[in-house]
């Protein structure tokens, strides 16, 4: 079984919200969150190889949420 780090929690909580008008606040909540660890690695030598890799891909998971809410958010304009 994975590790499960520290940050999952509020990432995993950005995935499932399905409540699109909080999906902003929960995707910067989590982003919040994975810098926070990133930065705690600047202090310790750079962490874990395994759990950068997986502090990126959240990143990257992110990013395509944050588009799909936009897309989301311009459905509701029109």
């Amino acid at each position: 079984m994975p590790e499960t780090y520290k940050w999952h929690a509020v990432y995993e909580a950005a995935l499932l919200e399905t409540d699109w008008s909080k999906i902003e606040e929960r995707i910067t909540a989590a982003e919040a969150a994975l810098h926070a660890r990133k930065h705690e690695f600047d202090l310790n030598h750079g962490g874990e190889p395994e759990e950068n890799l997986a502090i990126e891909g959240a990143l990257r998971g992110l990013r395509v949420l944050r588009d799909d809410a936009a897309k989301w958010r311009e459905k509701q304009a029109s």
